[in-house]
């Protein structure tokens, strides 16, 4: 678990960084350095020319400014919510609840790329969800590389490539330690990219930059659907490869689909590492457990300090389980609510109570969902003309064992981030001393040079 400042409820002043958000139209995305960065070549394609096709609107061109401060109240309510996950009494309580699959592994490996996703409001940080497969890290990578300061200020506040360096090894040296928390004696020798259909999916280009770092890491590495996989002689076969790990992505979680029956008899007798497992993601990624850490009398019961518990009260929109006796309650007070699938991912099948139409609000009734407490997104305008467009925005905290080991943010339209939306999608996060600073100048219009471009007049670009 990371070690941060003592636990407190202080709010971040948010005033600094909002100003940049609203006021600064720089780009900072080299296209050219994007196309260096993703510079190689996938079965005659270049990987460029991939995410060109297959997921064109994944990179933002402009940062997301952020506070130090909130950078550390991210910092501190995910060292709440380890510190209450670790209680013995939390653990046998939610494990309890879930399927027995996930009572395997508690000594093993902790699980790679935990998600804290945040809103960062005009008046609150809030904590909306936790992902135990959370993509896009690899991505974020690629695109710190790809940075363009246009000022000596902006350049203090980027992420540097020494940042990226140390950061790509962090993960590759994540998934050794994995192994090595799995008991394994003898080296890792082969990993297997996990996901449905994996060609298919929209973050593909992200598999396959994980394949060439694993390989860079001297590693045989497959991308595989799970159905692909064999379970024979003591051991998970990818065709002739033999597995050691498999860095899991799927949106099974707890491997009940019939495609996932070798991966999961594998798993069951420790045949692989598998991470994230079914373990990880009962204690922390199920939807249920946001209405335990936003509920003061159950983690008193748990026997969780005051200290923490004020923290996350704070910080933990207030969720509760949908159940039909509430159905009244709920449906009248729905415009300050949000609905999601206790196991749901990506945005899908989660809705803005607003929205909500009643064919639906009857969907919501019949499947498992929680009702979360609305927390207002950040806001960021990318360009000045007219009344300037405006994007919503989310911070992901991407944590191995509690610690985080980068911030991005995901710049949308819409009720939820789609990565859809033209000048949306992941955006480098811009932080430090100099936000406050720099905040503080900026005038609140912009300016024009000779050639008639909107340029930002403290940055001159």
């Amino acid at each position: 678990m990371t070690t941060t400042a003592p636990l407190t409820s202080t709010t971040p002043d948010v005033r600094a960084h909002e100003s940049l958000n609203n006021g600064c139209f720089c780009l900072t995305l080299d296209k050219d350095a994007l196309e260096r960065a993703l510079g190689f070549e996938f079965a005659g394609l270049q990987l460029a020319e991939l995410v060109r096709e297959r997921c064109p609107f994944v990179f933002s061109a402009r940062p997301v400014f952020v506070e130090t401060s909130q950078a550390r109240l991210m910092a501190e309510v995910i060292d709440a919510v380890e510190s209450v996950v670790a209680l013995p009494a939390y653990r046998e309580q939610v494990l309890g609840a879930a399927p027995s699959i996930a009572r395997l592994g508690a000594a093993g490996p902790r699980g790679v790329f935990f998600g804290y996703d945040f809103h960062i409001g005009k008046d609150r940080l809030g904590l909306i969800e936790i992902n135990t497969n959370a993509g896009g890290a690899m991505l974020n990578a690629v695109l710190a590389r790809a940075q363009r300061a246009c000022c000596s200020v902006m350049d203090a506040m980027a992420p540097t490539l020494s940042d990226v360096d140390f950061f790509e090894e962090r993960i590759a040296s994540m998934f050794f330690q994995e192994w090595d928390l799995a008991g394994r004696e003898r080296p890792l020798r082969s990993v297997a990219i996990v996901d449905q259909v994996p060609e298919q999916q929209y973050l593909y280009p992200e598999f396959l930059l994980f394949q060439r770092l694993f390989e860079e890491h001297g590693l045989r590495t497959v991308i595989v659907s799970p159905t692909d996989l064999t379970w024979r002689g003591g051991v998970l076969w990818a065709g002739d490869l033999a597995i050691d790990l498999v860095y899991n992505r799927l949106t099974d979680f707890y491997l009940e689909e019939p495609g996932s029956e070798a991966l999961r008899e594998a798993h069951i007798q420790d045949g692989v590492v598998l991470t994230p497992n079914p373990h990880a993601h009962a204690l922390y990624a199920d939807k249920r457990n946001l209405a335990l850490f936003s509920d003061a009398l159950r983690m008193s019961a748990l026997g969780v300090p005051d200290a923490t518990q004020k923290i996350l009260l704070e910080h933990v929109p207030h969720t509760e389980v949908v159940m039909p006796e509430d159905a009244q309650r709920l449906w009248e007070g729905r415009r300050s609510l949000f609905f999601k699938p206790v196991a749901g991912f990506g945005s899908r099948a989660a809705y803005r109570g607003d929205k909500l139409t009643k064919r639906v609000w009857g969907e919501i009734l019949a499947g498992e969902y929680v009702a979360q407490a609305l927390v207002t997104p950040g806001e960021r305008r990318v360009n000045a003309d007219g009344a300037g467009q405006t994007m919503k925005f989310d911070m992901r905290a991407y944590t191995y064992e509690g610690s985080v080991m980068w911030l991005a943010a995901r710049l949308y339209q819409g009720q939820t981030t789609n990565f859809r939306t033209v000048d949306g999608g992941f955006a480098p996060v811009y932080s430090g001393p100099m936000v406050s600073a720099f905040s503080a100048s900026l005038p609140s219009g912009v300016s024009s040079d000779d050639s008639g471009q909107i340029g930002n007049p403290i940055c001159g670009c």
